[in-house]
This record gives C-alpha cells, sequence and structure tokens, in this order.
C-alpha cells in the first residue's frame, strides 16, 4: 500500500472514530472500537438470505467463528465473493468446528435483503448471508470496510480482524491471514498476524444527526 493510500485510510479510521462517537484513540490499531482480545458483541437474530434468522447463539457449538463484513454493491466486496465461499465450504460440515458468516449492514436498495438473496442464488453462497437493517452489528464491531473479516475464538474474544488475505488480486495472495488465524483459534493460540487495515469500500452507515 502506498505512503499516500495508508495515510487516507487513518484518516478515514480516525473519522470513523468520531463518527461512532468513540474516543480519537481507536481501540484497535485499525479498528476504532475493538482491539484484538476483546470480547465479541453479541446479537439477536438477523434474518438471513436462506429464509432463517440466526444470532450469535446459533453458533455457541463452533469453536472458532468468522464472521466476514461484505454487501453486494462494492466491488472489492463482490471480487472477494468466491474467495469466502471457498473458506465455507472447507468447513461446511455439520460436525466442522468453524462457522463462516457473512453480514450486510448497508442500507442502499443495492444492498437490501431481497438483492442479498439474488446474489446469494447466483453466486451460491453455502455460508449464512445476515443482513443487519439497524446496523448495529456492524457499529458495535467497529466495522469500517468492506469486506472486513473478523476470527472469534471458543470463548469468543477476537484472535484477528482486519482483511482476509494480503492482495486483493487473488493470483498474488501470499498471506492468508484468516486461514491463519483459525488454525491458530482451533489450537487454543494467538495467529502471528492479529490485525491487518481492511481494503474496501467504507460501510455506509447512517448519519445521525445532533440534536440541538
Amino acid at each position: 500500500m502506498s505512503a499516500s493510500r495508508q495515510i487516507f485510510f487513518l484518516l478515514a479510521v480516525f473519522a470513523c472514530c468520531l463518527f461512532l462517537n468513540e474516543s480519537p484513540l481507536c481501540a484497535g490499531k485499525y479498528n476504532p472500537v475493538l482491539t484484538v482480545g476483546d470480547k465479541a458483541p453479541t446479537w439477536e437474530k438477523l434474518p438471513a438470505t436462506d429464509g432463517k434468522s440466526y444470532s450469535s447463539a446459533s453458533f455457541q457449538d463452533k469453536d472458532v467463528l468468522v464472521i466476514a463484513f461484505t454487501c453486494n454493491s462494492c466491488p472489492y466486496a463482490v471480487d472477494y465473493e468466491g474467495r469466502l465461499n471457498q473458506l465455507a465450504q472447507k468447513y461446511s460440515a455439520k460436525d466442522s468446528p468453524v462457522a463462516v458468516i457473512a453480514v450486510n449492514v448497508n442500507l442502499v436498495p443495492a444492498d437490501s435483503l431481497e438483492k442479498m438473496k439474488e446474489q446469494s442464488t447466483e453466486k451460491k453462497f453455502v455460508f449464512p448471508y445476515l443482513f443487519d437493517q439497524s446496523q448495529k452489528i456492524g457499529q458495535e464491531f467497529g466495522a469500517t470496510r468492506t469486506p472486513e473479516f473478523f476470527v472469534l475464538n471458543k470463548e469468543r474474544k477476537i484472535v484477528y480482524m482486519g482483511a482476509m488475505d494480503d492482495a486483493t488480486d487473488a493470483s498474488k495472495v501470499k498471506q492468508d491471514y484468516v486461514s491463519e488465524a483459525i488454525a491458530a483459534a482451533l489450537n487454543g493460540k494467538q495467529p502471528e498476524t492479529t490485525e491487518t487495515i481492511a481494503i474496501g469500500c467504507n460501510v455506509r452507515y447512517k448519519r445521525i444527526r445532533r440534536k440541538k
């Protein structure tokens, strides 16, 4: 990443800290709310593209939970759909100790639940794809980009957050951060890399008008 682009991203994260009413001294290196080792936020049932609803408790039997904040409308997110689907396919067995899910909190028409269902069917997603109209889950995780990944261990503490891997071009990937974090978490360890910059589009949070 170029120096100018990195500076731009850090300024965006700083702005997100202010937007989410957090201290300008962000919690994580790149996350405005959470830091590695924090207990992950929980959520109540959210609708998904498969017609079911899922809460954080829906995955309580899994040793590792991977959450990908994504959407339909971001080119970066679309580019990662194949990689995300492959990861989920790897752990799709019912007795798998790992669950992979995706969450969309954008409220634009292209990211509606109906459009998500169309995308899920067309791309044959094998992972639960949740929609949170309240945007609460995204705000509580401090998600600022699509796609952005969080890996939670058995105690549901965050062991990794950031990009899926080290290259948006799949043919140039040399390090898969999420897979490394999953392997470490399954062994009760911390991955060597615990936080990276998530490269993608801004999550489209609603602007909250301050009361006069």
